[in-house]
């Protein structure tokens, strides 16, 4: 059945957005290279192009591709004589497999495919990038994102974007990453990164940190399906589960962080009857799942327990803030940081009562880590408001308003500090 050019493109499009990170991973496993082994899934995509058109897309469109990229790699070596030995091993080894450059059209993607899809995961985040090239390598790579939707979910220049793909793939290749899954004591901290991005990539979308909007929810969604991959791949690893357990019950929420004018909607005044409690049965059940392996509490598991505190409460007074606290006091033993510290303070104002939640708070304004992040201010704010100290709430808002670098948050910023200005004005004697 032939196509038209148009159809043959979507066709195209929405077979890659699906089996990119599979061909990717399959060829770089054979061609030990990510950067080639991306030119080579584009290569397949340019030979779709020419022939689904006239032939329609296969039964198999995604072993057609893993089979055309292949032997595009066959071809490239025998090309070019003055690759190493190790080349030529690998252009045989192709042409012995089944569905190689010889053989028939596999009947499947090859049954490792979930190996090289871990692979793939370890080496785009590999600690010898930097995080920021890390994010746009695994997005490209895993999410099968172009350059143009990273750059524009990020809102940063298509070029910069492009820019840190390009030193990424040569800093793997300069440094010899091995396209394998780290063993022994170099797995934890390999798999801590991977988790890194993941959770990076989805708190952007969580929680964007420029630009108009609160929400980038695609964003959310690539982070999801990346984790719950890397959570079917490693079934042993809770740090994975939890990571899995706390976005989906963070995502449950995104219908009522926001208004229907776009504003933000907080926590406590959501109505809970928006949330998605079919993501919250499955955050439930993954941080099930990661505590029944038994191991201790690690961060990410710690921070799903205390999202299913507020995914148990049916109301906002039924949040048992209580064990809020107490599961930050342990994730700030865990991992110090002055933003759990901040966080834990939150969780101790609503536990028992604002002076000491407002005290802990106090304690960070010296920290530089914390110097020009809005939301130590807008903490502070909302704890001096439920004192009744209007005058320095309205203060702390404002100043969190100015550091925030979110459109909407800082629009909510600056009306809570005009709801403390006229409260204050209400206050005083007529």
């Amino acid at each position: 059945m032939t196509l038209t050019a148009t159809d043959a493109k979507r066709a195209i499009e929405a077979v890659y957005r699906i089996e990119s990170s599979r061909l990717i991973a399959g060829l770089a496993r054979y061609v030990r290279d990510v950067g080639l082994a991306e030119e080579l899934a584009h290569d397949a995509l340019v030979a779709a192009l020419e022939q689904w058109q006239q032939t329609g897309v296969p039964e198999n469109p995604g072993a057609w591709l893993m089979s055309v990229g292949k032997r595009r790699a066959v071809d490239l070596f025998r090309r070019n004589s003055t690759l190493a030995r190790k080349h030529e091993e690998i252009g045989r080894e192709l042409q012995t497999r089944p569905g190689g450059a010889d053989g028939e059209l596999e009947a499947v993607v090859e049954d490792d495919v979930g190996d090289d899809l871990l692979r793939l995961m370890f080496v785009s985040c590999h600690p010898v990038l930097p995080t920021d090239a890390r994010v746009a390598l695994t997005l490209r790579l895993l999410g099968g994102l172009t350059t143009g939707e990273i750059a524009r979910a990020f809102l940063v220049p298509e070029s910069t974007v492009a820019q840190r793909i390009v030193r990424a793939k040569r800093s793997l290749s300069e440094a010899g990453v091995a396209f394998e899954v780290p063993q022994g004591a170099e797995l934890a901290e390999r798999l801590s990164s991977v988790l890194e991005v993941v959770y990076l990539v989805f708190n952007e979308g969580y929680s964007a940190t420029t630009g108009a909007d609160l929400l980038r929810p695609e964003l959310c969604s690539d982070a999801l399906r990346l984790g719950r991959i890397l959570a079917e791949l490693t079934p042993a690893e809770p740090e994975v589960h939890g990571l899995v357990a706390l976005m989906e019950i963070q995502a449950s929420r995104n219908r009522a962080r926001v208004g229907p004018g776009g504003d933000p909607v907080l926590l406590l005044d959501q109505n809970r009857a928006r949330w998605d409690w079919i993501l919250i049965r499955r955050g439930l059940a993954a941080l099930d799942r990661a505590q029944r392996l038994g191991a201790a509490a690690g961060p990410y598991v710690l921070q799903a327990g205390i999202a299913a505190c507020h995914a148990r409460a049916r109301t906002a007074a039924s949040t048992d803030w209580v064990r809020i606290a107490r599961l930050y006091a342990q994730l700030a033993e865990v991992v110090p940081s002055p933003v759990v510290e901040l966080n834990r303070a939150v969780a101790v104002g609503m536990a028992f009562g604002p002076a000491l939640g407002l005290q802990l708070a106090d304690s960070l304004t010296e920290v530089r880590a914390l110097v020009g992040y809005h939301l130590l201010p807008a903490v502070r704010g909302d704890l001096l408001q439920k004192l009744g100290r209007l005058a320095e709430a309205g203060d702390e808002f404002e100043r969190a308003a100015g550091m925030s670098r979110n459109a909407r948050e800082r629009a909510l910023l600056s009306s809570r500090a005009a709801a403390c200005r006229q409260g204050l004005a209400g206050q005083m004697p007529g």
